[in-house]
């Protein structure tokens, strides 16, 4: 048997390529090492700081918080709209949470209907994970006391303390100032403010009409943040006060107005509609600008329900209508000033007299005069004084449209101010370019002369708002003869904005100005439409004023003069007046919706909202306190005015008392 043969070199062989692959992936094992070793003693010794704040980051979170909103006050300082504390409810979606039955568990400790439940449900399902969602604002402390008490029971829901925006003076201001509300998806934007991750958060309100939308980004301020320990789920379980990165307030805001005249305006209209605006002749500040009836911006910032929104927007004196800026009414007989400067640029003698009796026949019409037994002989000042439409319908023929529409836009007709707020309706000025280009789809549409007729009254195609009104009175009284423009928001952030009265002088001559002014002097003096509406009772401070009643519709199809007709379908009425007459401060339009008569209804109103702006002026009230002037000092008068004793009469008399009358010892008369 044959022995199998071993060949040694063979082995050896092998056993070399086993060693050196043996060394090499030794050498490779080693470099790991010593490359694993490097990193971790570079981890250690170079990066111990970068990883102990990621491994915080995943302790800690920053929630953003609102910053307290800006402040709105009047021109004096007082505070039209500020934050206040409140108790407020939140529930946020989270993995294991049932949010239908959490928000059924809630309606047993705070009111929500079956639709606000659902409505809920949808926010909180519609929301990223974790945020929170506002279920509550406002709860009472034993709402509060009550969810809190139960809170290791209901998981997502946190009743804690946050702010709420808070309107002092209810409806006064809610025109001008608006409100502000919860976001809506509509709000958040792509890029800019409004797609700020605050946006999201249940405290943070935004803007929603008059200043606190105009301002919303000034009165936000910047937002800050609370340092919060978290779980692995990212739930909070502490907060770390000394980590808290502290809000910026947002700006405080400073308007013209004043708060006692505003009030007063809303409280003289009781459940009257229109509007009422005061403008200071002198720097054509806004003083007031009320709107009537008007709503409580406090009830808009909790949240309307379905059925109350809907009352408000169905009323026929419609609250939510700004009939300061956004109501459009024909200007009556307030509007005659403007035809008169008309009447005076053409050329036409002021003393020119036409003889009114009782209304005008033109182009196969009777235009009647509102006195219908006639005014008799008018000039310009009787005209204005009695308001005699016979005279304006004669003389808008002489004078033509164009100059009619050139004094009202000179006057701030037809114009939008900027006021800083949203809203503002421009209103009508007609004129033949402008009848052409509104009536461009029809057929040709020529200026027809018995237009002239109605313009020149305030009536037809034109129409204007309360500040339009307002802006015109104060440029015809200001004693600069400029024209001023409204300012509404005297500054921001304590930095002024500019005046009004930094404008140019009216295209008119002064003497044609003084004229009209003499005029509505005549309107409340005696005689005049609005004498016994008009006066102030503020001894020698006078007012000097024009009554205004629009009609709104022909009186042949409906409409109505008096209150026996719907309501809808009675004139307006309107006055416009500045004061005091020597030396004017004020400038007052009011309008009342369907009022009928300018001196019945808006005359009255007038008066008394100027009696609030006079008797707050120092100048005016020491004016107003001012002594009588001493009477010249005679003999006589200073013999009546020596002090008497008692006389002594003879025995069984009665003395004569110092009070009786003295015995005359003038001569020729017995003692």
């Amino acid at each position: 048997m044959t022995q199998p043969a071993i060949f040694f070199e063979e082995v050896n062989e092998r056993q070399g390529v086993f060693h050196r692959r043996s060394i090499l992936l030794g050498a490779f094992a080693g470099l790991g090492l010593t490359a694993l070793a490097a990193r971790l003693a570079y981890l250690q010794l170079f990066e111990t700081q970068h990883y102990e704040q990621l491994a915080t980051s995943n302790q800690f979170n920053f929630k953003l918080a609102p910053a307290p909103r800006g402040v709105i006050v009047d021109r004096n300082g007082a505070v039209l709209a500020a934050n206040r504390p409140n108790f407020r409810l939140l529930v946020a979606r989270d993995t294991g949470i049932d949010a239908e039955a959490t928000i059924k568990t809630l309606a047993n400790f705070v009111p929500m209907d079956d639709a606000r439940q659902r409505r809920l449900l949808r926010e909180v399902s519609n929301a990223p994970k974790r945020a929170p969602v506002s279920v509550m604002e406002d709860m009472s402390w034993e709402q509060f006391s009550a969810i809190n008490v139960r809170a290791p029971e209901l998981p997502g829901v946190t009743a804690d303390m946050g702010e709420v925006r808070v309107y002092p003076h209810g409806g006064a201001f809610a025109h001008v100032i608006g409100y502000v509300a919860k976001v809506n998806r509509e709000d958040i934007e792509a890029t800019g403010p409004n797609a700020e991750p605050i946006m999201l958060h249940p405290g943070f309100r935004i803007g929603k009409q008059g200043v606190e939308k105009a301002l919303d980004l000034e009165l936000r301020g910047r937002p800050g943040a609370r340092k919060v320990e978290v779980d692995a789920n990212g739930r909070e379980v502490a907060h770390d006060d000394g980590g808290d990165v502290p809000a910026f307030p947002g700006q405080e805001i400073q308007l013209t107005l004043d708060v006692d005249i505003q009030n007063r305006a809303l409280e003289v209209f009781g459940e009257e509609s229109g509007g009422a605006v005061m403008v200071d002749c002198r720097t054509g500040d806004v003083l007031c600008m009320t709107s009537a009836p008007s709503f409580d911006a406090n009830r808009f910032v909790r949240g309307l329900t379905g059925a109350e929104y809907r009352a408000l927007a169905s009323y026929e004196r419609k609250p939510l209508l700004d009939k300061c800026l956004s109501g459009l009414y024909p200007p009556g007989s307030t509007f005659k000033m403007m035809t008169a400067l008309a009447i005076l640029d053409a050329g036409i003698d002021p003393e020119a007299r036409v003889v009114c009796g009782g209304g005008m026949q033109f182009g196969g019409r009777f235009f009647h005069c509102h006195k219908r037994g006639g005014h008799g002989s008018q000039n310009l000042n009787d005209a204005i004084k009695n308001s005699c439409d016979t005279y304006f319908y004669a003389m808008s023929l002489r004078v033509g449209p164009d100059r009619i529409a050139k004094a009202a836009r000179a006057f701030g007709l037809g114009q939008t101010f900027d006021l800083g707020i949203p809203g503002q309706k421009k209103g009508t000025v007609p004129d033949p370019a402008w009848k052409k280009r509104y009536f461009k789809t029809e057929a040709m549409q020529p200026w027809w002369p018995g237009e002239n007729l109605s313009y020149a009254i305030g009536q037809g195609y034109l129409q204007v708002n309360c500040l339009q009104l307002a802006v015109m009175t104060a440029r015809l009284a200001n004693r600069e003869y400029k024209a001023l423009n409204p300012r509404l928001i005297k500054s921001v952030g304590g930095k002024e904005r500019p005046r009004g009265s930094d404008v140019a002088s009216l295209p008119y001559p002064t003497d044609h100005i003084d004229r009209v002014r003499a005029g509505m002097a005549a309107v409340t003096d005696v005689g005049g439409t609005a004498f016994r509406a008009s006066q102030l009772g503020l001894g020698d401070i006078l007012m000097a004023g024009k009554t205004g009643t629009a009609q709104v519709r022909n009186y042949a199809k409906g409409g109505h003069r008096g209150k026996g007709g719907p309501w809808h379908l009675r004139d307006h009425g309107l006055f416009v007046a500045f004061a005091p007459l020597d030396a004017p401060r004020y400038a007052l339009a009011v309008i009342v919706q369907h009022g009928m008569g300018g001196s019945t209804a808006a005359a009255p109103r007038a008066r008394e909202i100027m009696r609030t702006a006079l008797l707050k002026d120092p100048e005016i009230l020491a004016r107003i306190e001012k002594p009588l002037p001493m009477p010249e000092m005679t003999p006589d008068l200073e013999q009546d005015l020596a002090p008497t004793q008692p006389t002594l009469a003879p025995s069984g008399a009665a003395p004569t008392p110092a009070s009786a009358p003295r015995p005359s010892a003038r001569p020729g008369r017995p003692a």
